[in-house]
């Protein structure tokens, strides 16, 4: 025989073979990859699988998991046929997946799970922060929706490292977790929720501040936002918002006490954690305490509400006048009366009495 001619049979017999060979494994490789049917599926909680409407489902890749111990999840859960070939891609495929909550829209084979998470698009969480919220308000808010445990956010908020990062003079980021709709995932670490709305704070404080923020000293804006906190309980109106924060500004300059019922509230609720009052009366006024403005003159130790847009403009820009004192006169409008006496505000009604703000 022509050595030649064997040469080129033994060729093309090992080609003939290698793209059986070839086609089997992409045989095999379609099947197993191909989505199982919805009723296949075994979706429980303990799998860190949740099911959703329209058949889409939620799959959770924990911290720290192995690519096989996600693979076993799934392929117990009915989202993927077998774990063996899941592994099989990780090991030839060596880019990681990306701890985080995902939502598998449709039946999806293996091959594009994985690159779902690979890709980190996880499902994000629409949250909204109001105005006003204290920082365990916000951190309930976040528990309850799923983002990140009330417990270790507040933690985050208070570490020492964190606020020295930010210059935030005081004992947590009270005051600086900008109100604003936050999308956020599931289980979120919470340092990096606190971070994302101090970061926020500090973009959105650029355009209202008089001057650059590098300008201010860290206590010379922890002032600012400590003012603007209150006056963000105390108004109700917009336009009356830089007349409040003029009416403090007064009080400050010469040394009377700010008198804000806010800061009351903020004892009863946030230190002493009690029940919201409806209406303040002298004994509440009276609490011994350094955050209550009725019996300590000056700013309290810090802010007692994440100030929106209106109250921190208010504090950086306030209206000058020559008022002392102001009281809400139509509860349905929102408005308030302002008196430049004692005389005038006894006769307006009655000093210590107070309905608190609506929606506290």
């Amino acid at each position: 025989m022509d050595f030649r001619a064997f040469v080129m049979k033994t060729i093309i017999r090992i080609s003939i073979f290698f793209a059986f060979i070839c086609l089997f494994a992409l045989f095999i490789f379609k099947t197993f990859d191909a989505p199982l049917s919805a009723d296949k599926r075994t979706v429980t909680s303990d799998l860190n699988v949740i099911f959703e409407l329209e058949g889409s489902v939620l799959f959770i890749v924990r911290a720290g998991e192995t690519a096989s111990s996600v693979g076993k999840r799934l392929e117990a859960s009915g989202l993927i046929r077998s774990s063996l070939l899941w592994t099989i891609l990780a090991r030839i495929d060596s880019e990681p997946i990306k701890t985080g909550t995902y939502r598998l829209r449709g039946p999806l084979g293996t091959l594009a799970i994985r690159e779902l998470f690979i890709s980190g698009k996880q499902l994000l969480i629409k949250v909204t922060v109001p105005e006003g919220y204290t920082l365990k308000k916000v951190a309930s808010l976040l528990e309850s929706n799923g983002i990140t445990d009330a417990a270790e956010f507040m933690s985050a908020a208070k570490d020492t490292e964190l606020l020295k990062s930010y210059g935030i003079p005081g004992k947590s980021v009270e005051g600086y977790l900008y109100p604003d709709t936050y999308f956020l995932p599931r289980s979120y670490p919470a340092e990096q929720a606190v971070r994302a709305m101090v970061d926020t704070f500090f973009r959105r404080i650029e355009k209202i501040a008089t001057k650059a923020i590098s300008s201010y000293s860290s206590d010379e804006l922890y002032r600012t936002v400590t003012l603007a906190s209150i006056v963000e309980r105390e108004y109700r109106v917009n336009d009356e918002a830089p007349l409040i924060a003029g009416v403090f500004h007064n009080r400050l300059r010469i040394g009377m006490a700010l008198q804000s019922c806010a800061t009351v509230e903020y004892v009863i609720t946030e230190i002493q954690g009690k029940a919201h009052p409806e209406v303040l009366y002298n004994k509440d006024i009276a609490i011994p305490d350094s955050y209550n403005t009725y019996v300590n003159r000056g700013l309290p130790p810090g802010p007692i509400s994440s100030p929106g847009h209106v109250s921190l403009d208010a504090a950086f820009n306030p209206m000058p006048n020559d008022y002392l004192y102001f009281r809400l006169e139509n509860p349905s409008e929102g408005r308030h009366r302002f008196s430049r006496t004692l005389n005038e505000h006894v006769k307006s009604g009655t000093i210590y009495v107070k309905r608190l703000k609506a929606g506290s």
